[in-house]
């Protein structure tokens, strides 16, 4: 029988609306099936559709290529087969170099390097508390943070230059290379700014050789989904590919805005998308060092906002495995959260449930660290709240040591049933290192009780930001770098 609700509305009795059992199964499969269906998917909208090319220069080399090319609509269109020419020349195995040799990190070795989250716009300012638009002092102060984290092992500008105009991407460099020995993973677009970029990281590295053999940053461009890429970032990307400069493709398709509102069809434009970016730079600089990223976000359907981490976020290993079926090394995104406050609920299971997929995933680089707020707002305490989680997640996955001192079966046999094994001496030189303290139990000053982990957090952010100094950059290189930002300036200010 059918009751009534507060507002008049008929509804079934919660027994009869109860849910069968939901079982935790694992049913992520990507077999080679599912994989050529996508690839192929991506190769057809490439062929039949075609990109829109706003770079004159990227539809001249895709023309001398056989591409069929549409000048009045600036669009292309690409065959299977020229696609897959241009990715046979992708290396999967390169260097990104560091400042001083110390952080090299192998792309292709079979590890996964984390990076920050990128291109927040404001900050909580750790002396004021004030939330206010992000400065390049305050990317200089975070990336010493970064520098001294070690679940960071490259960098990107986790905030913005916001008081630095039309330069800010090579001031978001500057500040990088001296607050860090990390690699760097810039986001500068235009072919001015790449040269100038270049130039900063030649100084860096030592030489235009030194620069290409290891190069000390790569850069990141997103592709305008669906299938349009901008001048600026497709001219940035030949110029840095002609310098050696790794270039990474992003592409963020919105389910059922700038993509289909199917997963499907909406893995399958942004595969498409990044290899209407990638094929012109593989075309003009035959084996360019590249990356792929290809992160799914949503659209709530009520509000129109954002929505990254919603209860069904299926198949999130997928991106990383169909860029490795068509031969690239790939960039993906794990943590994250659409909460604001640190230390809530929200940022830490939508952060967390991610990270905890990470080590499964295979990716060569992975960011999604440091943020609230859908990628917006950097605070201090977030920062070291988020790497303790990542570390919980790398910590889940080590495997332990199995002999004679760990098995401890003569201690056991000592012990015997009942007993205790405190006072064993076994247990003494073990018990140190049982019990890997995360910042959720750091014990008050009495011993009694754990302190409150934002309190925790935010204490060792301050300590950081107002202890730690990186290994500066030398005085000349400095001097080099700052004569090329004051060029940048009077000319790209203009």
């Amino acid at each position: 029988m059918s009751t009534s609700g507060r507002h008049g509305m008929q509804r079934q009795p919660l027994r009869l609306l109860r849910e069968a059992g939901q079982p935790l199964v694992a049913e992520v499969r990507h077999d080679a099936a599912q994989l050529h269906r996508l690839r192929d998917a991506a190769f057809a909208i490439l062929e039949r559709t075609g990109a829109r090319y706003q770079s004159p220069r990227a539809l001249d080399i895709l023309a001398e290529h056989g591409a069929r090319v549409d000048r009045a609509e600036g669009v292309a269109r690409l065959s299977s087969e020229l696609v897959q020419a241009a990715l046979a020349t992708v290396p999967r195995v390169f260097t990104l170099g560091s400042r001083d040799g110390s952080c090299d990190l192998a792309v292709g070795s079979g590890a996964t390097y984390c990076g920050p989250d990128g291109c927040g716009t404001e900050v909580v300012d750790w002396r004021s508390g004030e939330r206010r638009a992000s400065t390049k002092a305050d990317l200089a102060a975070i990336t010493r943070m970064l520098d001294y984290l070690g679940s960071m092992q490259f960098w990107w500008p986790a905030v913005g230059a916001g008081d630095c105009g039309a330069t800010a991407e090579l001031h978001e460099l500057d500040a990088g290379w001296n607050n860090t020995v990390k690699h760097l993973q810039g986001m500068v677009n235009g072919e001015r700014a790449a040269r100038y970029a270049v130039e900063m990281a030649r100084v860096v590295a030592g030489g235009a050789e030194a620069l290409r053999r290891r190069p000390v940053m790569s850069d990141l461009t997103t592709v305008v989904t669906p299938l349009l890429n901008d001048r600026d970032g497709t001219e940035a990307s030949l110029v840095f590919a002609e310098a050696g400069v790794p270039m990474c493709f992003a592409a963020t398709p919105c389910l059922g805005t700038t993509a289909p509102a199917t997963k499907a069809g909406a893995y399958a434009l942004a595969v498409a998308d990044l290899l209407s970016a990638i094929v012109p730079v593989q075309l003009a600089y035959p084996g360019a060092p590249v990356i792929a990223s290809l992160t799914q976000i949503y659209a709530d359907p009520q509000t129109a906002a954002v929505m990254t981490a919603p209860l069904d976020h299926r198949a999130l290993t997928l991106g990383t495995a169909l860029l490795h079926h068509v031969g690239l090394p790939a960039l993906s995104s794990f943590g994250g959260t659409d909460g604001e406050l640190p230390g809530t609920w929200q940022t830490g299971v939508e952060t967390l449930q991610s990270l905890l997929l990470a080590p499964l995933d295979g990716c060569e680089l992975m960011t999604g660290v440091g943020l609230t707020d859908t990628y917006k707002l950097f605070t201090p305490e977030n920062l070291i709240l988020d790497d303790d989680l990542y570390h919980r997640a790398r910590h889940a996955f080590l495997d332990i040591v199995v002999d004679e001192e760990t098995l401890a079966l003569d201690v056991i046999d000592a012990v015997g049933p009942g007993g205790h094994f405190l006072a064993q001496a076994h247990t003494r030189r073990h018990m140190p290192d049982a019990v890997l303290r995360a910042v959720t139990q750091q014990i008050d000053p009495a011993g009694r009780h754990y302190r409150d982990p934002v309190e925790v957090a935010r204490e060792r952010a301050h300590e950081i930001l107002e202890s730690y100094e990186p290994e500066p950059l030398d005085d000349d290189r400095q001097r080099e770098i700052t004569a090329i930002l004051q060029a940048a300036d009077r000319e790209l200010r203009r």
